[in-house]
């Protein structure tokens, strides 16, 4: 809940509220909360001061603009929902709870076993913190796999535009679905000449390059 640096009355985006244990919390602390449940009957049982509900699908609906954006999202659609939490107008800052394995994959470092697409999508346009681990008992019933709190905070100055996001997430995944291919192969489009001219080695795996690196590439590309 700190990690959001909550303001009382301001008014935060919560997705997937469920039963409403985590908006219990924030309007405790005195902020506004609009909450978009998929679940019609528990959306209705929502009801609370301070608290406006939309029933739909987060993934269909358009969000309310937020400064700031919370919530225990559904694992299956995580990255979907990163996505569109991080659609211009960008907010604040975003805290979800995630699957541990994606907080780790978030938050990977160039050349570690997590680092990829997602890694390098997200980094581009936020800073991001992988805060705590949550164990499987603290929910019920409780999950088959670990959690993790991440926060996201988008970047003053973004390494892409927004009207690049879209171009340059199908770049990267492009390159990392060639992932234990040396750079050159990698890249299509572009020969070792061109590579050791943006002052890249040829010979270097995609894995191991940093997001400004893959923003360099594209632009060049173009």
């Amino acid at each position: 809940m700190d990690a959001l640096d909550p303001i009382p009355g301001e008014t935060v985006l919560e997705i997937g509220p469920g039963k409403g244990s985590l908006t219990e919390v924030l309007l405790a602390r005195g902020l506004k909360v609009v909450a978009i449940e998929k679940d019609r009957a528990l959306a209705g049982a929502l009801a609370r001061e301070n608290l406006t509900v939309i029933a739909g699908d987060a993934l269909r609906l358009a969000w309310p603009s937020a400064r700031k954006i919370i919530g225990n999202i559904p694992y299956y659609i995580t990255s979907p929902l990163i996505d569109k939490a991080l659609t211009p107008p960008l907010p604040e800052r975003v805290v979800f709870l995630v699957q541990a394995e994606v907080a780790d994959r978030l938050a990977a470092n160039p050349g570690s076993k997590a680092y990829g697409a997602l890694s390098i999508g997200v980094q581009a346009v936020c800073q991001v913190e992988k805060l705590f681990m949550i164990a499987p008992g603290s929910f019920k019933p409780p999950p088959k796999v670990r959690s993790a709190v991440v926060r996201l905070t988008p970047r003053a100055a973004p390494l892409i535009a927004s009207e690049e996001i879209g171009s340059f997430r199908t770049f990267v995944t492009g390159c990392f679905s060639r992932r234990r291919k040396q750079l050159k192969n990698a890249v299509t489009g572009m020969s070792e000449t061109d590579l050791r001219a943006l002052g890249f080695d040829p010979t270097i795996r995609p894995e191991r390059l940093a997001p400004e690196d893959f923003v360099k590439l594209l632009r060049y590309k173009r």
